[in-house]
């Protein structure tokens, strides 16, 4: 008896409010926005404390084989430096290749100058240039 009882008392109170909602639409509205301003609120509150408090990332440590040496590991730190001199040397040694001014058109948006250390960059940048000229065709 008591289940029915606060049913009734439940439903009752439903239609106390939507009788007050439908006299009193304008504070209606006035709360429906005020809690959803609020709850904008707090979540960003909540998200930039959260971003505040978060440690800075650190690059994980690489994974390492045990069974090399302390020797072997100065080894090949010192291989890999001499390495990356020797590329960059290289690098710099290759011919610069330009994108004449004439192939664009006035409106085309590419930059006055293109510079590319290599063929395989130059290329890329082909490819690129004429998937973007595609896509503006196509919208």
């Amino acid at each position: 008896m008591e289940s029915r009882r606060q049913d009734m008392e439940l439903l009752s109170n439903i239609m106390a409010v939507y009788a007050h909602i439908r006299a009193n639409p304008e504070s209606f509205g006035l709360y429906f926005v005020l809690g959803v301003c609020f709850g904008l609120v707090l979540t960003l509150c909540l998200l930039v404390l959260r971003l505040s408090c978060q440690p800075p990332a650190r690059p994980l440590p690489r994974p390492r084989d045990l069974s090399e040496d302390e020797d072997e590991d100065e080894e090949d730190e010192e291989e890999e430096e001499e390495d990356t001199v020797d590329r960059a040397a290289s690098e710099s040694l290759l011919p610069v290749t330009e994108i004449p001014l004439e192939s664009h058109g006035p409106g085309d948006g590419a930059l006055a100058v293109n510079v590319f250390a290599s063929a395989e960059e130059l290329e890329r940048a082909q490819r690129l240039e004429e998937r973007e000229r595609i896509i503006r065709e196509i919208w």
